[in-house]
């Protein structure tokens, strides 16, 4: 096993151990973080014409952010439950935008609301 693989071995090691042991918010904040990273991620692809690899982590986000939306719990979240799976269901629509006109924008767009929910998030834990 070559030095990077074994790197990547170790982090999925980690974030499954850190997601065993965590509470329901923190679990939360792992998946805003992870979405995060997947667009700073998408956005560095981009600018260096990596198709293939913003493709990829445009999809990895767009898969996190519909894990928040699965999340929601609309009898208890009333209407902002409502709200966020609307802003959420934006979201994954600028993202695949994003995607498909090779545009920075959205990707920025998209950071910046999920930085503002998740700081909100934050707040409340």
């Amino acid at each position: 096993m070559n030095a990077m693989a074994a790197l990547k071995q170790y982090q999925t090691v980690n974030t499954h151990a850190r997601a065993v042991d965590a509470s329901p918010h923190r679990l939360i904040q792992m998946l805003m973080e992870g979405g995060l990273t997947r667009i700073a991620q998408a956005r560095g692809a981009m600018e260096r014409q990596q198709l293939a690899l913003k493709g990829e982590m445009i999809g990895k986000a767009i898969a996190i952010v519909g894990g928040l939306r699965q999340g929601l719990d609309f009898e208890k979240g009333g209407e902002l439950a409502t709200n966020l799976d609307n802003l959420y269901t934006y979201m994954e629509t600028r993202l695949m935008h994003a995607n498909s006109k090779n545009e920075l924008a959205p990707l920025d767009e998209v950071s910046a609301l999920l930085r503002e929910v998740k700081s909100g998030w934050d707040a409340i834990g």
